[in-house]
Order: structure tokens, then sequence, then C-alpha cells
């Protein structure tokens, strides 16, 4: 028992790493253009910040290969039950974060904000469905090898219908491609993201049965690490793996680009094996070399209630638009009359994009004070 909180002090670092840079490149300052690793890549492409999504995925892998031991002492039924009801609460949270504030104030008063221009899908949505997935494969197909060869025919598969179902001359683009035809015979537009100023859905249907391949890989990374310890000997093999998976998706992205909001198959193996690298640095860092202080706890206090931590993020976020001062909202307020009075430009944006994180991180320290963990 006395193991048990180191096992999973690297996974809460990890965690908590990812959830603060997600929330940093999700909240820029308004006012002026970001750094541009600090922003996606416009369609093909990496930067730093296309990682944040994929490695949140592999850390719900990673943390699934411990919580699935329960499962040995469950029959079938109470496990699927279990499964589908966790994944399903995700993607419920998802979707009333994409409806909030549920109400539209007009001329005439508040209304309440129609369903039918709700986004169905989404980053918790995908969460939830990858979970609910990754989850049954691997509870159900017992043999590691046949879990592979599932993962590659996934890969492979997604690559195979965007050739076959996507436009001729043009399978990869971001109107022209099998997922966003798909998603707008099912879905249809309004429900559909419109961030990119046209009806397309970087979390798509389609291209969540690569963003699977993530969950996957880091449960099995998880297992490998119980397994093997967290020695020099893991640390070397772990280093090695994730370098092979770049090396392949490299090679694969010759012929089939990569790209996050694609979610190209070679996107998966590319953060897959950046996550292997980003994870044994910090086994190394944390386990071996035991360099633990305030930069360990710093990321915990986050990475122990990822969840309500992100929602938190995204709900105050929305909140601060609906305040008004004067013409502006207040989230456009503050960095007129503050971070870009202070620092003018895309330094201005990433204080504020700091700042902001902050903010959440004193939430989840008064939770993590107060040992307050919220599951789902």
């Amino acid at each position: 028992m006395t193991q048990k909180p180191e096992r999973f002090l690297s996974l809460d670092v990890f965690r908590g790493m990812t959830i603060c840079f997600m929330i940093i490149v999700n909240t820029p300052g308004s006012g002026a253009t970001a750094f541009a690793p600090l922003e996606h890549a416009k369609w093909f492409g990496f930067t730093p910040t296309d990682l944040v999504f994929p490695s949140f995925l592999f850390a719900v892998g990673n943390a699934m290969s411990f919580t699935m031991k329960k499962f040995d002492s469950l029959g079938t039924g109470d496990v699927i039950y279990r499964v589908l009801k966790r994944g399903l609460i995700i993607c419920l949270i998802g979707y009333l974060m994409s409806w909030f504030p549920f109400f539209d104030h007009t001329p005439t008063g508040w209304v309440m904000r129609p369903i039918s221009g709700t986004r169905i899908m989404g980053v918790l949505q995908r969460i939830g469905l990858c979970y609910i997935f990754a989850s049954l494969i691997i509870y159900f197909v017992k043999n590691r090898t046949s879990v592979f060869i599932i993962s590659a025919l996934l890969l492979v598969g997604y690559w195979v219908l965007l050739l076959i179902f996507g436009d001729k001359a043009e399978p990869y683009g971001m109107l022209t491609n099998a997922g966003t035809y798909l998603d707008k015979y099912i879905l249809g537009d309004p429900h559909l993201y419109k961030g990119e100023g046209v009806p397309f859905d970087p979390e798509g249907i389609l291209s969540t049965l690569p963003a699977i391949v993530n969950v996957i890989c880091g449960y099995y990374a998880g297992k490998f690490i119980q397994e093997k310890g967290k020695g020099y000997e893991t640390i070397a093999r772990l280093t090695l793996m994730g370098a092979l998976f770049i090396f392949m998706a490299l090679c694969w992205g010759m012929v089939f680009p990569i790209g996050k909001k694609l979610w190209s198959s070679p996107f998966t193996l590319l953060t897959v094996g950046i996550d292997m690298v980003i994870i044994s640095a910090l086994i190394y860092l944390v386990e071996v070399k035991a360099s633990r202080g305030s930069w360990t706890s710093f990321f915990t206090t986050v990475g122990k209630n990822p969840l309500i931590i992100y929602v938190l993020s995204e709900v105050l976020v929305i909140i601060f638009w609906m305040i008004k001062i004067g013409d502006q909202n207040f989230y456009g307020w503050i960095n007129t009359v503050l971070f870009q009075k202070v620092a003018p430009g895309p330094v201005g944006s990433l204080l504020f994009a700091v700042s902001f994180m902050l903010l959440c991180w004193c939430v989840g320290k008064i939770l993590d004070k107060n040992k307050i963990y919220i599951r789902v």
C-alpha cells in the first residue's frame, strides 16, 4: 500500500501538465494574436498545442491501466454498465457545456437557447466515446496482440474510409473528407462546430476512430510501467518505443498528412510517440531521481481533479463573455484595460492565459486542500 501514492504521482503530474497547458491554449487573451506555438495548425502540420488533447486521451488510458483491475471481480454486465455510465456521463457534461448558459437575452427578455443549434460532439464527448470503446475492446479482447491488431485496423481503416468516401480530388480537405460528409448527414450543419467559419467538427464521428488508439496506447504504456517497474530499463524501452512511433508517423505522413483537426492516423502515432517520451522523462525525474517538490505539487493539484478543472475553465470563460462592462464583455475589457496595456501584443495574450489558468488552479488547490476529488 505504501507504493500506491508513488505509482500515481507521475500520472498526476502528466495529467496536470496537460490540463494546465490546455487551459492556456484554449483561453488566449483578446486584442492580439497569440504566439504561433500556442495555436493549432491551420490544417496540416503540427504545433505544441496540437499535442494537448491527444495527451489527455493518453492519460485517460494510463489511468485505466490502474482502475480496470477492479473489473476482474465484477461480472460482464456490471462492467458494461460501469463503462457506459461513466462514458455517457462525460458525454452529457460535454453536451451541456456546449448548450450553456441555456438562455439568451433578447430585446423581449430571456428565452431558452434552442437545442436545434447546439453542438453535439466536442472534447468531452470524444473523451467519453474513446473511453467507452477502448475499455470494451481491452476488456473483451484479452489477448494483447489482438488488441494491437484492432488498433492497427482502426488507424488503417480510417485512412481507407477517407480515401474511398471522401472527394476523389481532395479526400483530406476540411469540407471534402468523408468525416465531414458523415457529420453533415447524421448530425446536420446546425449541430457542428462553427469555429472554423464553416460547419466542420474537429471532434467528429469518424475521426473518433483513430483517437481510440490514443487511449489504448496510454493503457498499455501504463500496464508496461506497472509490470516492469519504474527503472532505467522501463525508461529506455518506453523512449525507444516512442521514437519508433514518431518515425512511423513521419513516414506515413508522407502519404497521409499529419493534422490534428482531421485527426489523421499518423497524427495519432506522432502524439502517442511524443507522450511516451514525455512519460519516460517524468518517470526519470519524479521516480528515479526523486525530483519532487513545489513543481510536482503544482501540477498534481490539477491532475487530481482534471475533469472538474477543465469544465470550470470552459464555463468560467463563457461567464466572462456574458458579463457586460460598457459596450464590451468582461473578457475583452480586462484584456483591453490591463493585459494589453501592461504588455501589448502576444505577450499580453499569454499573460492573460497564464493568469486565467492560475485562477482555475486556485480552485483546484482549494479542492485538494479539502481532500475533495470529483470522479465520474
